[in-house]
C-alpha cells in the first residue's frame, strides 16, 4: 500500500526548492524572479535551475517584459502545474495518513 502511494509522488517536486517555488506560485498569480529569490532565499543560479526544470515540465509559465529599460521576468503556475502539485500534495497526505 505504501509503495503505491510513493509511486504517486511527483519527482518534479522532490526538491525542497521546487516544492517551495510551487507552493508560493499556487497562492500568488505571478511573482518576479527577484521576488521569488528574496522570498525563498535562493541564489540566482539555484533559482534559475529549478525554475527551468519546472518550466520544462510545463508546470510554470514565464513572461518576460521590460519595465522602463529594465528586464522583468515573472513566473506563474500553469493549470497543468496546479493539477500536478495538488495531486502530489494529495498523495503526500494519503501517505502520511497511512503510516
Amino acid at each position: 500500500m505504501k509503495n503505491d502511494l510513493l509511486a504517486q509522488f511527483n519527482k518534479a517536486f522532490e526538491s525542497k526548492a521546487r516544492l517551495s517555488i510551487m507552493s508560493v506560485l499556487m497562492v500568488n498569480d505571478s511573482l518576479s524572479f527577484n521576488a521569488l529569490k528574496e522570498l525563498l532565499g535562493l541564489t540566482d543560479g539555484n533559482l534559475a535551475t529549478h525554475l527551468r526544470a519546472l518550466e520544462e515540465a510545463g508546470y510554470i509559465g514565464v513572461q518576460k517584459q521590460f519595465i522602463g529599460r529594465k528586464p522583468n521576468t515573472t513566473y506563474s503556475a500553469t493549470q497543468a502545474g496546479q493539477q500536478a502539485f495538488s495531486d502530489h500534495l494529495n498523495a503526500l497526505e494519503a501517505f502520511i495518513r497511512n503510516m
